[in-house]
């Protein structure tokens, strides 16, 4: 019975996978993408940098959150950095409310992934990435705070108001 439970959720992340592939390429022919919006409603582009450089599109974070439910125990949601400016690299996620941070390291996230502890995960090769909490957390509104850092010590900050 495990065995077809792991089957069906792998089909699903391989097929949420491939949709979100598609999502990314872009059309042929000249496109606006100085003005262009995300098509993504549950995306923000926003980034803040430490330093008082002007933002350009390559500074831009774009970070995609899925909160479809899953056919697993538990409560989750998936996400997926599709864009970050060149040199910097993922160093921390948060789950911030007014009663609760939880805060995961890259490193974290990598031994969550591997046990299936509640926090940030990442899977074996990177691959899958998400959000693990308990039931009773479920329905906490918050935001979610993604922290990107370069070899220089700058950090770039990309947020969103979620609701679990």
């Amino acid at each position: 019975m495990n065995n077809k439970k792991i089957i069906y959720i792998i089909s699903v992340l391989c097929a949420l996978l491939m949709i979100s592939g598609c999502a990314g390429k872009s059309q042929t022919g000249a496109t606006d993408t100085v003005n262009a919006q995300p098509v993504e409603s549950t995306q923000d582009d926003s980034t803040t940098l430490d330093d008082d450089s002007a933002s350009t599109d390559d500074d831009e974070i774009l970070i995609i959150i899925d909160q479809t439910p899953k056919p697993m125990e538990g409560y989750s949601f998936d996400f997926v950095v599709k864009q970050v400016p060149e040199g910097f690299a993922l160093a921390e996620m948060q789950w911030i409310t007014p009663h609760t941070i939880i805060a995961d390291s890259v490193q974290d996230a990598i031994e969550n992934g591997a046990n299936g502890e509640f926090g940030f995960y990442i899977s074996g090769n990177g691959q899958y990435s998400g959000f693990i909490y308990p039931d009773y957390m479920e329905g906490q509104e918050g935001q979610v705070v993604f922290l990107f850092k370069d070899d220089q010590g700058n950090e770039l900050t990309w947020k969103k108001e979620l609701t679990l």
